[in-house]
């Protein structure tokens, strides 16, 4: 199994050459330091986007590899190290998983059709209504058990995640939520327990699906100005960012209403299923 030291070895590898926030910023500052890291980004926003998603379903695949296929082997792990570190390295690295995928497709979707519907898998998600009305009345419980096993792995130490002054917490039986600055960042115990590798992109194209073509008549209709993406920065999360500061009450109330009581243990549960297929990307 990869180690926690395996793991932060690839995060720094693959994000070498990308910036990082100065020390001590001011919740203000961090969020006018990401617009510009974005805006300034070499093809704009959803260059920038793109690039952390790519990077992070690289992250995924090394881990993969090193738990259970040739990357265990210590020196070719030092030697995928060295080429996922440059540009063209990573672009290399990618075309060989591209081509390695190829042999296997065909057997996989004969393997699918045996497998369970990913809407029996039931979600680790499950909230207690005054535990998500804390979250819409912007009232944090602070630090508990979940977050405290969190910020004890040694991944997330060496990363310097919450090192800093902790953001508003709220802690839900599956996990917590950090709030700061109209950005939410969602973190669930059963993700970083497993180390389940694929979850960030499985649960984007969920998102995707999901908000784009509502199932069963159901429908998942986003606030005006409110966007998920990978929470690279804060380190294995989802993140929520409302371009509203403060977010105004209909987000909020949206915010544990329908994502969290509802939408997001759909998600989960489907970005979990080792058995599923992954859901269509959009």
């Amino acid at each position: 199994m990869a180690s926690d030291f395996d793991t932060v070895r690839v995060l720094r590898a693959l994000f070498n050459d990308l910036p990082r926030a100065p020390q001590g910023l001011s919740p203000a500052e961090m969020m006018d330091w990401l617009r510009a890291s974005m805006t300034g980004f070499e093809g704009g926003e959803t260059a920038y986007m793109i690039e952390h998603i790519t990077r992070n379903s690289m992250l995924d695949i090394v881990l993969r590899l090193r738990e259970e296929g040739y990357l265990q082997d210590d020196l070719a792990f030092e030697d995928t190290l060295k080429l996922i570190s440059t540009v063209e390295g990573r672009v290399t690295f990618m075309d060989r998983c591209i081509q390695a995928q190829k042999t296997v497709e065909a057997t996989r979707k004969l393997l699918s059709r045996a497998k369970r519907s990913w809407a029996e898998v039931r979600s680790p998600v499950r909230s207690q209504p005054e535990e998500i009305q804390r979250l819409v009345d912007g009232e944090p419980t602070g630090p508990g058990p979940l977050f405290a096993e969190y910020i004890c792995r040694e991944d997330v130490r060496a990363i310097g995640v919450f090192s800093g002054e902790l953001p508003d917490i709220y802690e839900f039986e599956w996990g917590f939520v950090t709030e700061e600055a109209s950005t939410w960042n969602i973190y669930i115990a059963e993700v970083w327990r497993r180390g389940t590798l694929g979850f960030f992109e499985y649960f984007i194209n969920a998102w995707a699906a999901q908000t784009t073509t509502p199932p069963h008549g159901i429908s998942w209709r986003v606030p005006d100005g409110l966007e998920v993406e990978v929470g690279i920065g804060a380190f294995s999360c989802i993140t929520l960012r409302s371009a509203h500061d403060p977010a105004d009450e209909a987000t909020r109330q949206w915010l544990g209403d329908d994502f969290v009581a509802g939408l997001l243990p759909e998600l989960t549960r489907r970005a979990l299923d080792d058995n599923g297929d992954p859901p269509p990307k959009h």
